[in-house]
């Protein structure tokens, strides 16, 4: 887990129809440490961590600027993680996700991944060269996904050994002026390299 450093305001709280993304807690690490050690889950991420390497992130991940759990609105379930890295690439913001593979299929990251664009392009300054997401070449599902939400192929380079390519999200469109509206944390939770499926 690199270090992570949010865009935007922390602690946060986003939300979509089926989804609540906030920060980890300590009762989520398990499932946490099951992303990290799955093999299918890393099969476009160089493989399982080693179990070193997981015990240090499991003592960082906790409320870590940046990294949000994705919870199941319907029954609390944590089903991946979603990670969001300003300054990451060339000053951009990076976003990055992991979901479960018993919860692939099923749009949630989507839904994530949406959400904490979002989020993040809310915190980017004007001017900024804002977000972008990673993955490799091979993760056929991953980049449909980025496809979907509307961001474009803009670089593809090797690294880590393996062919990658870099997505960038489309700015935001510009906002009017006059007062900023702001979504509390609280309100927001009433109401998505990039990995994972």
């Amino acid at each position: 887990m690199p270090s992570v450093s949010a865009p935007a305001a922390w602690p946060a709280a986003l939300a979509t129809p089926r989804l609540a993304l906030r920060p980890v807690e300590r009762a989520d690490v398990p499932v946490i440490s099951r992303l990290w050690t799955d093999p299918e889950v890393r099969r476009h991420l160089g493989g399982p961590v080693d179990s070193n390497v997981v015990r240090i992130r499991e003592r960082r991940c906790v409320g870590a600027p940046g990294l949000f759990a994705v919870v199941r609105r319907s029954d609390e379930a944590v089903v991946g993680l979603v990670s969001l890295t300003a300054g990451a690439r060339d000053d951009r913001t990076e976003v990055s996700y992991q979901l479960l593979t018993e919860h692939w299929g099923r749009g949630y990251a989507r839904e994530a991944v949406a959400a904490a664009v979002s989020w993040a392009q809310d915190g980017v300054p004007s001017g900024s060269p804002g977000v972008v997401a990673l993955t490799q070449e091979a993760n056929r599902r991953s980049r449909r996904l980025l496809e979907a939400l509307g961001a474009a192929l803009v670089d593809r380079f090797v690294e880590w050994d393996e062919a990658q390519v870099l997505y960038a999200f489309p700015s935001p469109p510009a906002r009017p002026a006059g007062p900023a509206v702001t979504r509390p944390a609280a309100a927001a939770a009433d109401g998505h390299g990039a990995a994972g499926p």
